[in-house]
């Protein structure tokens, strides 16, 4: 486990429940229609690790994302190699 974690939110995601500025209120902020902000540039100490995963973990339209160690260094992430076609979970709105 590294030392601090990184998030981000979505604010075009979120629909204002304010479950995360309960929980980590050192991160998250809310504006006057209850939406939620993001406090500082994402980064979070290990002491407030617990608090922030709780809002993560939490927030009922996971507007939350922890950005992990490669995209913290500015990578993107890689495509698949293979020359399968993807299988997703849902198609056009129906679970396959």
């Amino acid at each position: 486990m590294s030392d601090n974690m990184r998030i981000r939110l979505d604010r075009t995601v979120c629909d204002g429940f304010g479950v995360c500025a309960k929980h980590a209120p050192k991160h998250f902020s809310l504006d006057d229609w209850g939406y939620a902000s993001l406090i500082g540039d994402g980064t979070v100490d290990e002491a407030d690790r617990g608090d922030v995963l709780r809002a993560l973990f939490d927030c009922p339209v996971h507007a939350i994302i922890e950005i992990t160690g490669d995209e913290f260094n500015g990578a993107t992430r890689s495509e698949p190699t293979t020359d399968e076609t993807p299988v997703f979970e849902a198609h056009w709105g129906f679970a396959q």
